[in-house]
């Protein structure tokens, strides 16, 4: 049978989809030094099909420690190792826009699947590549998304919803929890020319409504804050926002409270406050191809 293996940090939502899988979980340790480097232990025994369940935002003291919790387990006689990031960092640089940039979705994606034989995500952010397999190239990979989950949450929520999407690239996950919800939405045209100058092209009947802003991530809160300060003009009976990946940093939620949101819901891909939607449900079956 197979072994999941949660972090502290992500514990509880490991601990769900464990359940929800039918398997059993442990912990990995992780102790830190004062100078950053990073302790690792894994239970000192392991069976041949191990999954490693942890969430990269803030990425980097993680990865080194995924590599490291990768090795021990190989030398411990894992055969089979499955990571589950139900966020996974690093996919939005998929090309050098200047000379000199490294292409950070290259690389790690090509660290990942050096160590992992298959990878499990929901929602990754991906824009000229839109097959995971070519971004992280392991045996065995899959992209679940949150939209049926939003959509179940919507359903007891907001029912009477009108969705929004703040851009274009937004479109694919408005429309597809819109179809499943059966709800009306409109979609905006964003310009971007900084990590906090947006602007945003947004065109739809919002007095009265029950608008919900729908993103797949919010990092700075930005193009949320903006598409909720044009929705306000109109008097809209509420404004929401859901997120499938709650990075919010630097005051990201108070701004958007600021601009007019009401509630801002998320799922349980990044623990945050704001968690409403747990996945352990979406991402369980796709563990069927393991010995449970």
């Amino acid at each position: 049978m197979a072994l999941l293996l949660g972090f502290e940090e992500y514990r509880t939502q490991a601990q769900a989809l464990a359940e929800a899988a039918g398997m059993p979980y442990e912990d990995v340790y992780i102790h830190h030094f004062p100078d950053g480097e990073s302790l690792v232990r894994l239970p000192a025994e392991l069976p041949e099909q191990v999954v490693f369940c942890r969430s990269l935002d803030r990425p980097n003291s993680k990865l080194i420690e995924l590599i490291l919790a990768a090795a021990e387990a190989r030398e411990l006689g894992a055969r089979h190792l499955t990571l589950v990031a139900p966020y996974l960092c690093y996919m939005r640089q998929d090309k050098s826009f200047h000379s000199g940039e490294v292409v950070s979705q290259k690389v790690i994606g090509s660290l990942l699947a050096e160590h992992f034989d298959a990878l499990i995500t929901v929602d990754p952010h991906l824009h000229r590549v839109h097959n995971l397999a070519e971004a992280v190239p392991t045996a065995h990979s899959v992209a679940l998304s949150a939209t049926g989950p939003i959509a179940d949450f919507l359903a007891q929520e907001r029912p009477d919803a009108l969705l929004v999407g703040p851009d274009g690239e937004s479109e694919q996950w408005v429309s597809a929890v819109a179809r499943k919800a059966g709800l009306d939405y409109v979609v905006g045209t964003k310009t971007r020319s900084g990590d906090l100058e947006v602007t945003i092209d947004l065109e739809g009947d919002f007095k009265d409504r029950r608008v919900v802003l729908l993103d797949d991530m919010a990092s700075t809160g930005r193009t949320l804050e903006v598409a909720a300060t044009i929705v306000r003009r109109q008097s809209p009976a509420s404004i929401s926002a859901i997120v499938t990946h709650a990075l919010f940093v630097d005051g990201a939620i108070e701004r958007m409270l600021n601009a007019g949101l009401w509630h801002v819901w998320s799922t349980d891909s990044i623990p945050h406050e704001s968690n409403k939607i747990p996945l352990a449900g979406l991402i369980a079956p796709a563990l069927d191809f393991l010995d449970r």
